[in-house]
């Protein structure tokens, strides 16, 4: 299982400030991004995704490994790869394209979760990536993931 960079982690929200829907599996398209999320018409950020071990490494610093990555509020959870850091970089997941836009910026809203959250989340991307479809299709739990497509 090593080496093996995959989505463990699907969730959306109906509108802003809504609970976290957790999902098995979801279509992405190029007008929406994940069927269901609000944030799915803005074309910079259609799409949010967080890495593992960035979340756990946050959590780490505040000694706080019972945090769920959902408080994020990302919509994609991948694990095994270190997720692109520059504009205009490609990533696959299943037979989705997403190109980033940019980081995703901590809000205030992470020491509502646990104090000192937002500036643990602040270093080298640690919040995640903001993304746009190039390519829809649908995604599930087990997909593998993969960069510079």
């Amino acid at each position: 299982m090593a080496g093996k960079a995959e989505l463990i982690g699907i969730a959306r929200k109906a509108r802003s400030r809504a609970p976290m829907e957790s999902l098995d599996r979801v279509d992405v398209t190029t007008d929406l991004g994940v069927d269901g999320d609000y944030r799915g018409k803005l074309r910079r950020r259609q799409v949010t995704i967080l890495a593992e071990e960035d979340w756990q490494a946050a959590c780490a610093e505040l000694d706080r490994n019972d945090i769920p990555w959902t408080e994020r509020r990302a919509n994609l959870l991948v694990r095994g790869i270190a997720l692109p850091r520059t504009k205009g970089s490609r990533l696959s997941i299943g037979n989705v394209i997403f190109e980033i836009t940019g980081e995703t910026d901590p809000c205030n809203r992470m020491d509502d979760v646990a104090m000192g959250l937002q500036d643990a989340l602040m270093p080298d991307w640690r919040g995640g990536v903001t993304c746009r479809v190039i390519e829809g299709g649908t995604i599930a739990i087990g997909d593998p993931v993969g960069g510079n497509t």
